[in-house]
């Protein structure tokens, strides 16, 4: 090949992304030694050789390009000798810059591989393979956006998988990770207690736990961050959701680690940009219980008093609502005694305790039930799986209306998103019901034990574990417990409502036979067979409310 170039001093610039537009690409070892090669046989005089590893799809993104220009502008050297093209450039600000010191001869010479650009050539030559280069991008951009929209409308995460979850790289799906998902979870269940800090439960998770990231590439330590616990705690993919930077949510596929009322509650905990508000003792029931007048949180501090007669110092807590809300008045300013609260706790869950006697009834039935119980919900589950088929039908069949141009745009897209909210609706019903059929045993049983042992357990909690224990028993009694006026009130659980509504007039029966004092005659026996049928009529006719998982015994 014959080459207008022999006194012309070059620069060789060898570059390769890491992004996608350059995995086709050489390597930049693999360019410098053949471009070396190219030049030796064709006698080109290389004056220093450069690498970047940086996209050219952007301008002012490649401080060694920007370098090599402006030597060539200050006459160190006049051409530049690369792979193709396209190493040089990816878009017109670039491209425009290299036509021009082209044009003013500043620039005498691109050499690449296979040709050469000169001053004295048609400048539609490099504009046009400059603009290839620059398409090539544009076309890129659209496909990649429309394979991520494609993906996160099938309900799947685009990208790397939150800890607790990988990335199934066939299937192209999120799974569980079955060596983190279960410690993740206990670092949610550990901030949900709300006595201890993100930086707490990560020092914990790594010293006690062992716990360790994913390896990413080369990384030797696969400690988790501060940054990473902080990230956990705000990611709503834990709950089932997808959010984009964009500000949409999507309903994903992937199995959901917490609820989004367990979300919001450590949202709460955190403070508004991820923080942990500072606290300098432990309290059990701060960020757990809503002021009734302004719907702010109640928080607690501790003061140390000395007692006048003895001399002793004594600490006292209190609780008061926070007022945090500046737009909304709160004449809620009296305080409330730690011991007077529990007081109240206590009286709440009086209200669904029962008697050992009546949990070995409960659990003795359940077992006879078990076995009609997942017949049922097989049954669900097959209607469920109908009405779904039957919903995605509708949704094809409107899709194809589209396209014969039967509606418009208009009348499409309501319907598609109506149809669509009712598909994501059913999906989420069939994991509800797979979940429930395999543990609503397990559940129930879960539920008598704690309306049996709830209340003593309450009472005997001690130290940091207790706070801990003290929390979690109030907040399974039911959702955002309220105080208001000194009192306190509580929507229960729907676990808990049959016992509230049916079980106070059986204990009262069967306290009235007292048949361990007494030998029990026919007509005792037969009210005491009553009281016992009526006990399992009450679990037996709510069989939804017996899948709720009191987190006193999670």
């Amino acid at each position: 090949m014959a080459l207008n170039s022999t006194k012309i001093k070059y620069f060789l610039y060898a570059r390769k992304s890491s992004e996608s537009e350059d995995r086709q690409v050489q390597s930049i070892d693999d360019q410098i030694n053949r471009l070396k090669k190219f030049a030796n046989d064709s006698g080109l005089t290389i004056k220093k050789v450069y690498t970047e590893a940086k996209s050219a799809k952007k301008p002012n993104n490649r401080p060694i390009f920007e370098e090599i220009i402006q030597r060539i502008e200050n006459n160190e050297a006049d051409g530049i000798l690369c792979w193709q093209i396209n190493r040089l450039s990816r878009n017109p600000i670039d491209s425009g810059k290299l036509s021009w010191l082209l044009q003013q001869g500043t620039l005498k010479s691109i050499q690449t591989i296979d040709r050469q650009y000169l001053p004295e050539d048609n400048v539609l030559l490099f504009s046009v393979e400059s603009g290839v280069a620059n398409q090539f991008i544009i076309d890129l951009s659209k496909n990649t956006k429309r394979g991520l929209q494609s993906k996160l409308e099938k309900g799947w995460m685009p990208n790397i998988a939150p800890l607790g979850y990988l990335n199934d790289t066939i299937k192209h799906t999120i799974t569980k990770d079955p060596e983190r998902f279960n410690l993740v979870r206990r670092m949610w269940d550990t901030m949900l207690t709300g006595n201890y800090t993100a930086r707490q439960i990560l020092k914990m998770a790594t010293d006690d736990w062992g716990f360790r990231t994913r390896k990413i590439r080369k990384s030797t330590d696969n400690k988790l961050s501060q940054s990473g616990i902080y990230r956990i705690f705000t990611n709503r993919f834990y709950t089932g959701i997808i959010t984009r930077s964009s500000g949409l949510h999507y309903q994903g596929k992937h199995e959901p680690m917490i609820t989004n009322e367990e979300y919001d509650r450590v949202q709460s905990v955190l403070g508004r940009r991820g923080k942990i508000r500072p606290q300098t003792h432990k309290f059990a029931f701060t960020g757990a219980i809503v002021c009734g007048e302004c719907g702010c949180f109640h928080t607690a501090e501790s003061h140390t008093k000395v007692i006048k007669k003895t001399g002793e110092l004594k600490t006292f807590t209190y609780y008061h609502c926070t007022r945090r809300k500046k737009d909304v008045p709160c004449s809620q300013r009296k305080n409330i005694r730690e011991e007077d609260l529990e007081l109240l706790i206590e009286k709440e869950i009086d209200k669904y305790t029962i008697l050992p006697e009546f949990l070995e009834w409960a659990l003795e039935g359940l077992n006879k039930k078990n076995d009609t119980e997942i017949e049922d919900r097989a049954k669900i589950y097959e209607m469920q799986h109908k009405t779904l088929t039957q919903t995605q039908n509708e949704l094809d069949e409107l899709t194809k209306m589209r396209y014969r141009q039967l509606i418009d745009d208009q009348a499409f897209l309501k319907e598609k998103q109506e149809l669509q909210a009712e598909i994501d609706k059913l999906k989420g019903g069939l994991r509800e019901t797979e979940n429930r059929a395999e543990k609503w045993l397990e559940l129930t049983e879960k539920t008598f034990t704690f309306a049996t042992y709830a209340r003593k357990a309450f009472l005997t909690a001690k130290g940091d574990k207790g706070l801990e224990l003290k929390r979690e028993i109030l907040l399974a009694l039911g959702k955002s417990p309220i105080i208001r006026d000194g009192k306190l009130t509580i929507e229960p659980n729907e676990w808990l409502v049959p016992i509230k509504n049916g079980y106070p007039a059986l204990e009262a029966e069967y306290l009235r036979l007292e048949p361990h004092k007494t030998p029990l005659n026919k007509a005792k026996t037969e009210v005491l067979t009553s009281v016992l049928t009526r006990w399992g009529g009450y679990w037996e006719s709510n069989p939804g409310q017996r899948d709720h998982n009191p987190l006193f015994y999670r």
